[in-house]
């Protein structure tokens, strides 16, 4: 098997006395999509600037290509395609003119793919960067990010300042045509709903933890969402093997569990609950499940 295009192996930082990643490992293959998701303060945009050098590694290590990215800048930083949160472009050029900056620092630039992206963008080559809204520097971003057409394509919440349309119909496309050429993708988004519909495989990041990683369907197939009915009302949960949350109140109960499906129907049966409803969680319930039994159990080591 080829070597991985990311492999970060039990990463670890801290910026004085916040954690900002502790012990993470995580590899991404050639020619997929890796969703990276979590809240505000997950560690999403430490892990990325780890992958493009700007962080050195504390403890653990963090390899591109096969190579260190803080040790060989050119060797890794020529074969990325970057996409910043904060859309940090000089404010003074024009389109064009910020268009051909980036292009001298790339020989695999392709002008027909820069101008076809600039029509689909419909961005004003003549118009300030500085006069551009959030959305149009979000597009400008994505145009250079991906013209010179990178082996990897690491995406810093790419949705931020895009309309729902662009959103859903631009970017997805632009994500799955890089991926389906064989090229690797790592996006990093707070909206499960857009990974869900993109990704083929998912890596939730909170408190700086990795607390899930694996592929996309598989982690949904690995969880279920059942509606209970009690005969009498419970004033507390029920226990049931793999419950990570619920939510509900008097005779009817709905949780969101991993486990075995007919561990879980028959402790159901045994505390005198009807399944009235049985269905696959999305993304976003299992993110949410997730960090809410991690949380239950750091309260629990606590007392």
């Amino acid at each position: 098997m080829s070597n991985p295009v990311i492999s970060i192996d039990h990463l670890t930082r801290r910026f004085r006395r916040t954690t900002a990643l502790e012990d993470v490992s995580l590899e991404v293959s050639s020619g997929i999509v890796l969703g990276l998701v979590g809240g505000n303060g997950a560690g999403k945009t430490t892990l990325i600037k780890h992958i493009l050098g700007l962080l050195k590694a504390q403890s653990g290590a963090v390899r591109v290509f096969d190579r260190d990215p803080v040790r060989d800048p050119v060797g890794v930083l020529g074969r990325i395609g970057y996409l910043s949160e904060d859309r940090d472009v000089p404010q003074w050029m024009r389109v064009d003119e910020l268009i051909r900056f980036t292009q001298a620092y790339f020989p695999s630039w392709d002008e027909k793919y820069a101008g076809r992206l600039q029509e689909m963008f419909a961005l004003d080559p003549q118009q300030r960067v500085k006069s551009l809204s959030r959305g149009q520097k979000a597009r400008l971003g994505l145009l250079t990010a991906l013209a010179h057409r990178p082996p990897l394509l690491v995406l810093d919440e790419p949705s931020s300042g895009l309309d729902a349309v662009v959103r859903r119909d631009i970017l997805s496309a632009i994500i799955r045509t890089v991926a389906d050429e064989g090229r690797t993708v790592l996006f990093s988004s707070h909206l499960l709903d857009e990974v869900e519909r993109v990704a083929d495989r998912v890596a939730m990041l909170h408190g700086g933890r990795l607390i899930l990683s694996g592929e996309l369907q598989s982690v949904l197939d690995g969880h279920t969402r059942l509606t209970l009915r009690f005969e009498e009302p419970r004033d507390a949960r029920p226990a049931l093997p793999g419950a990570l949350s619920w939510d509900g109140e008097g005779r009817e109960w709905t949780v969101i569990c991993n486990g075995q499906l007919a561990e879980l129907r028959a402790a159901a049966s045994r505390a005198q609950a009807t399944i009235v409803e049985e269905a696959q969680p999305s993304l976003d319930e299992v993110f949410v499940a997730r960090v809410h039994s991690g949380q239950q159990r750091e309260v629990a080591t606590t007392h």
